[in-house]
């Protein structure tokens, strides 16, 4: 779901003239130390500049800070659960290419196999893109996101609670041309990629992805928080909502959508987890309990030059000059970012229920700069 966060800012940017978002009031709980004020502060700063709500998880050598900022639900002064869980997006991407690679590594696929191989007929182009081209978002298949109405429309609640199935939504999207030819020339962010991804992994496991990221990755790493929840709308135990902007009348509000059916996110997004479960797992990953070192190499080398984007793991250099790894996810309702440095020592995950007043990217910029470099 990562990269539809833009199109609804500026959709309620537009309305803004004759609406105006609630906003919440600020609380904040479970403070940092003396050492850690400074990541408070920034942890606010991203509920200043467009978030209901803000939790995060700091751990180094020093130990573990929690924080969170905001509330809960609006209108109401509930703070955010510290270790509550969250829709986190598009980081399930790197839940299903730790998949991907770990079956590559048992010789039960190869990531130079074609779609065509494993998915016959699904994809018009499946001859010529391969399994690391849909890793690394360089297949040129249009993105299914695209043909579904989004937020403000008020058209786009229609299908909340509608069940989808991978098949449906990959057609959906296959009807339109590419973005670009040929697969492996260039980069745009897809979603249906990993629809197919997931389809691969149940045709080379006889398992549900779903099945395979809860035997492989959740049960041997103990991320109780975490799950794939398919079709349940719910978000059990504690949570701050999140919600949409939806046009209604002369302007917008903002409709809760914590309960939402998530198999339109499906293998590209649909996993709940906590900032706890994602730290671990993002740390796992990087000291090479998932997968050994020459997969863990691939998994960083991006499908083309200009893109800090592999295989299902993306990179930044903080404003320190660290480079630290993990991914963003954007579930509408609910954005989450975690990375850890590349030794696994220092993980930052943190995650906000945006209010769509204002791009908060940069405030969380700020505030993976300041868990990282102070």
């Amino acid at each position: 779901m990562r990269h539809v966060r833009r199109t609804l800012l500026t959709a309620t940017t537009a309305l803004a003239a004759v609406a105006v978002l609630a906003a919440p009031t600020a609380v904040a709980a479970t403070p940092g130390d003396g050492g850690r004020a400074g990541l408070q502060d920034s942890l606010d700063g991203v509920v200043a500049t467009g978030a209901v709500g803000a939790l995060a998880e700091v751990r180094d050598a020093d130990g573990t800070w929690r924080g969170v900022s905001g509330v809960a639900e609006l209108d109401t002064t509930r703070p955010v659960p510290a270790a509550g869980r969250f829709r986190a997006g598009s980081i399930t991407k790197t839940f299903v290419s730790t998949v991907a690679l770990q079956l590559a590594d048992e010789g039960r696929l190869r990531l130079d196999d074609t779609v065509e191989k494993w998915l016959p007929g699904v994809a018009p182009n499946g001859h010529h893109i391969t399994l690391r081209q849909l890793l690394n978002h360089t297949s040129g298949l249009y993105d299914y996101l695209r043909t579904l109405p989004m937020p403000p429309g008020p058209e786009f609640l229609a299908n909340r609670w509608r069940t989808w199935t991978a098949a449906e939504l990959v057609q959906r999207a296959v009807v339109h041309a590419p973005t670009f030819e040929p697969p492996g020339s260039a980069y745009s962010y897809s979603n249906t990629g990993y629809l197919l991804l997931g389809q691969v992994i149940e045709e080379a496991t006889g398992r549900t992805y779903g099945a395979e990221i809860e035997r492989r990755i959740i049960r041997p790493l103990g991320l109780r928080d975490t799950s794939l929840p398919g079709t349940s709308p719910r978000l059990d135990g504690p949570h701050p909502h999140g919600y949409v902007p939806i046009a209604q009348g002369d302007g917008t509000s903002l409709v809760d959508y914590t309960e939402m059916n998530p198999s339109v996110m499906g293998a590209g997004g649909e996993i709940i987890s906590s900032t706890k479960d994602l730290n671990r797992f993002v740390a796992a990953l990087l000291d090479g309990r998932l997968l050994p070192d020459h997969l863990l190499a691939e998994m960083k080398t991006p499908g083309v030059p200009d893109r800090h984007y592999g295989l299902g793991l993306a990179w930044k250099d903080t404003s320190c000059g660290v480079r630290v790894y993990g991914n963003d996810g954007d579930a509408l309702a609910y954005q989450a970012w975690s990375f850890a440095t590349e030794d696994g020592r220092r993980q930052v995950t943190v995650a906000l229920t945006p209010d769509f007043r204002g791009d908060a990217d940069d405030a969380v910029d700020a505030f993976l700069d300041q868990a990282f470099c102070d």
